[in-house]
């Protein structure tokens, strides 16, 4: 006889079930039918209120999960034109891991799609103080080789 507890088949488990979708944002499967009830989900911690060592592991393993889709998600919907929902989905990863560039990198990506340069550039600079505050380290020569085409190509504009 086998004495171990399990869940019914018929439980659903939460954490099951925005895995698999996260998996398919990764996969750049077809774009969820709700994107905003899938980053909401993404951008919530696994047992917040635990403080079981156990979860340490685990909570890492999901916080990647979740970061690389809300990143491949904000990238989708950029390439889609649903700038709002980009920076709504790139937002939340920087919620997660705030030091993390490319969750950074395409907040910046989405403002010079949008046209927004200046938009752009300060998120730049807010990243890059950041960083040097807590890290002592500057962003990375992609990332500062985007932004630098922005302001050459303002400066060539201000000079023709």
């Amino acid at each position: 006889m086998d004495h171990r507890l399990r869940l019914a088949p018929v439980v659903q488990v939460d954490l099951h079930t925005v895995r698999g979708l996260a998996q398919g944002a990764v996969a750049d499967a077809e774009p969820p039918a709700d994107p905003e009830w899938l980053v909401a989900r993404l951008g919530e911690e696994l047992l917040p209120v635990w403080a079981d060592e156990w979860l340490v592991l685990e909570r890492e393993r999901w916080d990647q999960v979740r970061l690389h889709a809300l990143e491949s998600l904000a990238q989708r919907l950029r390439r889609d034109g649903e700038y709002l929902a980009a920076l709504q989905t790139a937002l939340t990863a920087t919620e997660i891991d705030p030091i993390r560039e490319t969750a950074h990198r395409i907040l910046i990506e989405i403002h010079i799609a949008e046209g927004n340069t200046a938009c752009a550039v300060k998120r730049y600079k807010a990243y890059q103080r950041l960083l040097r505050s807590e890290l002592a380290v500057e962003p990375s020569p992609l990332m500062t080789r985007l932004v630098q085409d922005l302001t050459t190509a303002q400066s060539d504009v201000g000079r023709a």
